[in-house]
């Protein structure tokens, strides 16, 4: 069974973002280009904080790829933090600048500055809150866009769009959009501040983050993020951690200030009876479905129609009305901490989703269609297409 696996580091104000991929197959076309597209998406949208003014975010493919297409060896990339140059003493290494900045004693309600402190036994709240930082996924969006070539290979398509935030927001039948509906909606969604495929709700939803920036306030909302494309098969109901709805609901959850993730209709499927909620099956040369409440995924298996996933993102624990918290040493009430942050970050972190859905359906084609290079898995694909087309 191929094993495709990714580890991240890097802090927010540090040097940069490194991102390391091992088991990518050899010969897929991986261009520096094809990554920078990716991490200009997740910087854009209406009611994002200063630090998108400093940042301007492009890839470094270090190793792993030679004239335009993967080696088969580890992919290692890196994003420079620009704003490193104004925090290299801060989060300098080297023991000689400690104690240049005061540290951070009065933890956010609703970040992981509490939690982060107690747990490591720190001193100072920024050293949990640079690596909790969704400055982190940046690097995520990176290894997705590698996740999504290799992907396109195979004419599975990955897209989003954003169904409400705070107040404004519209409620999507999902279970009746063909492949050609949800990629329409995600091309509606690419030209929108909001990448909110719907003009009018676009327009309520711009009127919510403008409220929130004028009370000083954050917002948070939804969005929907997709696969078009996925065969019969990926995933398996034999053992836990190999269902594949179970695997990208996890993948969903590690998104910073997510806090809710629902597959297909996901908790509309409690307020239905059966006859009305399961997708009748058919068959015309192959089976198929007329319907789509499962979201694509069946006993952990995908059934060959289109991956739906919703998401529930919270505001953003950081306000510059501080609320009410403790210091952490002197015990007193205090007024909690506050650093640069985004008012909205929704539209960004439905980009950062479908990174997320990218990497767990390529994590799960290659365990099923797995080889050493992108010929042997095209060859594997093939193969079990012209097998099932038969049954």
């Amino acid at each position: 069974m191929a094993m495709l696996r990714f580890l991240t580091a890097g802090e927010s104000h540090g040097r940069g973002l490194i991102g390391i991929i091992e088991g990518m197959p050899a010969g897929i076309p991986l261009s520096k280009n094809d990554i920078d597209i990716e991490l200009k998406r997740r910087q854009t949208g209406y009611g994002r904080g200063a630090r998108m003014k400093i940042e301007s975010d492009e890839v470094e493919i270090l190793s792993g790829v030679r004239w335009g297409k993967t080696l088969g060896s580890p992919i290692a990339l890196f994003i420079r933090n620009r704003d490193w140059e104004n925090w290299e003493k801060a989060m300098n290494p080297d023991k000689t600048f400690e104690g240049l900045i005061p540290s951070l004693t009065k933890p956010r309600p609703g970040h992981a500055d509490l939690a982060g402190f107690l747990k490591y036994h720190h001193s100072d709240i920024r050293n949990v809150l640079e690596r909790s930082s969704a400055r982190e996924t940046a690097i995520r969006v990176a290894i997705g866009a590698v996740a999504k070539q290799f992907l396109s290979q195979f004419n599975i398509k990955i897209g989003s769009f954003v169904t409400g935030v705070g107040s404004a927001w519209k409620d999507i039948e999902t279970a009746y959009l063909s492949e050609d509906e949800l990629l329409e909606l995600s091309d509606k969604a690419n030209s929108s501040d909001v990448r909110c495929p719907w003009k009018e709700l676009e327009t309520e939803i711009i009127n919510v983050i403008d409220t929130a920036m004028k009370n000083a306030d954050t917002v948070g909302g939804f969005f929907i993020v997709f696969a078009t494309g996925v065969p019969v098969g990926l995933g398996s109901h034999v053992h836990w951690d190999r269902k594949l709805d179970a695997r990208i609901a996890k993948g969903l959850m590690s998104i910073q200030a997510i806090k809710a993730v629902e597959i297909g209709d996901g908790i509309k499927l409690g307020k239905h009876s059966g006859s009305e909620a399961m997708d009748e099956i058919f068959y015309e040369r192959f089976f198929y479905r007329k319907t789509n409440h499962m979201g694509g995924i069946e006993g952990g298996i995908s059934n060959g129609m289109p991956v739906i996933v919703r998401a529930t993102m919270k505001p953003i624990p950081t306000l510059k009305k501080p609320l009410k918290s403790v210091d952490v040493f002197t015990k007193q009430t205090a007024l909690a901490t506050y650093e640069r942050a985004d008012v909205c970050a929704v539209p960004a972190a439905s980009v950062i989703g479908e990174a997320v859905l990218a990497w767990h359906i390529a994590e799960a084609f290659l365990e099923k269609f797995g080889g050493d290079s992108l010929d042997e898995v095209t060859a594997s694909f093939h193969s079990y297409k012209k097998m099932i087309m038969e049954r």
